[in-house]
């Protein structure tokens, strides 16, 4: 069973597909926009707007770092550059460039992490980016984004191109399930409330909304009312949106595809500590490194399902 089956969704495009659609019949409204890649356009997407765009799309090769001052010194001729590759790969080959070309000098670059998470499956470990959310959000003035389908991930998109200043927007490889319809609002650093309830706050992103939905499906039946908020931007984050849960339902669980140091977990505990404390939970990869598998039996084994999101609901009282 997938994540979201048991609510009911539809499984959609993945979110690196999405960008890359989205990116391309975005081409002409920002005249600006160029990409450069690390050799893997076909696997992150951005071939898409290569290919209709060829002359403003760059292939670095195999050099994460090069790639990324390229894309610092692009933004400082008035362009906007799309930089993307393997999660791990850009925030992890190439984390002193980014924070040294991109960050400190605040440019105007959007980089893009795909293959994020343990749900790549088979690629292996070392393809696995579950740190980094963690090392995108230490740096500072960066915005952070982790998107849940196919519609959230075309206008954030769009979003991050209208946003001026450092932007990392994190994607994934499977198709996952349809939590909005196109058009739906999306605002960065301000939360969707995709399902109400009164009785427990479940705060997720990426694909771990369509198991927060299922697993407040489940908590139903058992006549418990979970509120589901997806929190698509970890940075800025929405604290008011998470003052509002903590207030009327007294209870949090976090439920993410990342380490459990450092990403939306953290972000929400030290909200939740300084707004209104109450109880929490959470549910994540935890800390240490996955291992190769089938993606939805590595979900399992991680402990990244509905049934976990459900057990630490009853944990926190």
């Amino acid at each position: 069973m997938y994540l979201g089956e048991l609510s009911g969704l539809k499984i959609g495009q993945a979110t690196r597909d999405a960008f890359g659609d989205a990116l391309k019949d975005l081409g002409d409204q920002f005249s600006t926009v160029v990409t450069v890649d690390g050799d893997v356009g076909n696997s992150t997407r951005t071939e898409v707007f290569a290919k209709a765009y060829p002359e403003r799309a760059f292939n670095v090769g195999i050099a994460e770092s090069n790639m990324v001052s390229v894309a610092g010194g692009l933004a400082s001729t008035g362009h906007i550059p799309v930089v993307a590759s393997f999660a791990a790969f850009l925030m992890c080959n190439a984390y002193d460039q980014i924070r040294m070309s991109i960050a400190f000098p605040g440019m105007n670059v959007k980089m893009v992490g795909t293959h994020a998470g343990i749900s790549i499956g088979e690629d292996g470990p070392s393809q696995m980016g579950i740190e980094d959310v963690s090392l995108a959000c230490s740096l500072p003035g960066v915005v952070v984004m982790v998107t849940a389908d196919a519609f959230s991930t075309k206008a954030a998109t769009k979003a991050m191109l209208e946003h001026e200043g450092p932007v990392y927007l994190r994607l994934g490889r499977p198709n996952v399930s349809e939590i909005y319809k196109d058009g739906d609002s999306f605002e960065i650093g301000k939360a969707n409330t995709v399902r109400e309830g009164d009785d427990v706050t479940i705060i997720a992103n990426g694909l771990m909304v369509a198991g927060a939905m299922d697993a407040a499906t489940k908590l139903a039946e058992e006549g418990v009312s979970a509120r589901v908020i997806d929190m698509h931007t970890i940075k800025p984050l929405d604290t008011d949106a998470i003052a509002k849960a903590a207030r009327e339902t007294g209870r949090i669980v976090v439920a993410e595809e990342h380490l459990a140091h450092g990403g939306l977990g953290s972000a929400v505990a030290m909200a939740v500590s300084q707004i209104d404390p109450v109880p929490m939970a959470f549910v994540n990869v935890g800390d240490c490194f996955a291992e190769s598998g089938d993606p939805q039996g590595l979900l399992h084994k991680y402990g990244l399902t509905a049934e976990a999101i459900v057990e630490a609901v009853k944990k926190v009282k």
